[in-house]
């Protein structure tokens, strides 16, 4: 490869790609964050991120990664003691899990294998045998396995169930259809470096007045994730903000609305769609029963070995992928259609897909990928 240039791309589901107009936000001169030119480029931010959400409820950023988010909707929801159902099908469902272990919940987990997809009716069931359970925590779009839920008929049963759903959009949001206040998710969180296209830094919250009443009661300790004080001072923030990071928030949601939330979900759906049929004419299978737009989880091959697929894929043609996280290590690998990503990304990922394979011993018809990827790409661009 040392004849070649070496271009660097990442299709891994986090962080992903940031947009240079967003970078360049990253670099104006910080500002004070106790003024009115601040506050007032805050108000601005997170009247934005409502869009995105698709919420009449406020939204409220902090410092963090998408586990803090995850951590204040504990913390600020379950007090000790209280019965939470957490759903658990890879590996953020785990870290559901263990966060209401760290406060103290009396949890009832409905467990699954790492790929599938909990459903409606085992909500309802789990709900029907502990009536007294006040929080359902779920992942949207499990990161670790490609899968994604049905969040909206989910949220119709515990509508009607008069309890708390809590669901993880860290990767989902932006990505996968999401509308807060009509499907009545009550609580949302997410992340920044991901569907929102910025480096790492920022955690978004989004809370119902159903999910409020919880907070007033919660008897959890909680202090930098004590959502009464975001709430108290908002659109200001309680504490001192990530101030370029909100400026780069800021011309992200700007880049969103102009091109329309639900252009953004058909635009992921169709790069999910093009990868997955290229792994399969790869003669490749995939991990996740119910795949989503977020990433693609795919079955290490018999005989290859799974670590060297991300290995070759990063070190020899810059493609950065990721691998199977927890018990999938080495299992599968992972590739996005997540964010700043476009069909001439994904191409190159198939591309390098196949040459790594091809040295791995793999057999296959070279091209075949690529060639599947292209016709559903085709279909979009001049509708062949």
């Amino acid at each position: 490869m040392g004849k070649f240039l070496k271009k660097h791309y990442i299709m891994a589901p986090g962080p992903t790609p940031v947009p240079n107009d967003i970078l360049t936000e990253g670099a104006k001169e910080t500002i004070h964050h106790r003024t009115p030119q601040f506050i007032s480029i805050m108000e601005e931010t997170l009247e934005n991120a409502k869009y995105v959400f698709q919420t009449k409820n406020n939204v409220y950023a902090f410092a963090s990664t998408g586990t803090g988010a995850m951590e204040a909707a504990v913390a600020n929801l379950v007090s000790p003691g209280d019965k939470a159902i957490v759903v658990v099908a890879g590996k953020f469902g785990e870290r559901w899990k263990e966060l209401c272990q760290a406060y103290g919940a009396d949890i009832v987990e409905i467990a699954l294998e790492w790929g599938d997809a909990v459903t409606p009716e085992q909500i309802e069931e789990a709900l029907n045998k502990n009536p007294d359970a006040k929080v359902v925590f779920t992942t949207y779009s499990e990161t670790s396995t490609g899968t994604v839920i049905d969040l909206e008929g989910i949220a119709r049963v515990t509508k009607e169930k008069d309890v708390v759903l809590v669901t993880d959009a860290v990767s989902a949001l932006g990505a996968e259809p999401l509308k807060m206040d009509e499907w009545g998710v009550d609580v949302v969180v997410t992340g920044s470096q991901k569907g929102l296209m910025l480096p790492p830094g920022l955690a978004l919250i989004s809370l119902n007045d159903k999910a409020w009443e919880l907070v007033e009661k919660s008897r959890s300790p909680r202090y930098y994730f004590d959502l009464r004080a975001y709430k108290k001072s908002y659109p200001d923030n309680p504490y001192t903000p990530a101030v370029n990071m909100i400026y780069m928030l800021r011309k992200a949601l700007q880049m969103i609305k102009e091109e329309g939330i639900e252009n953004v979900w058909e635009r992921h759906r169709i790069l999910g769609d093009a990868t997955r049929a290229a792994v399969k004419a790869l003669g490749l299978e995939l991990l996740s029963k119910r795949p989503g737009n977020v990433v693609t989880a795919v079955k290490v091959p018999e005989g290859i070995d799974g670590k060297q697929i991300p290995k070759i894929m990063r070190d020899k043609y810059g493609v950065s992928i990721a691998g199977g996280q927890g018990k999938l290590k080495g299992k599968i690998f992972r590739i996005a259609h997540l964010g700043y990503m476009s069909p001439f990304d994904t191409i190159t990922a198939i591309s390098a897909l196949e040459f790594t394979l091809k040295e791995l011993g793999y057999e296959f018809e070279l091209g075949a990928g690529v060639k599947a990827a292209e016709a559903v790409f085709a279909k979009e661009f001049i509708g062949e």
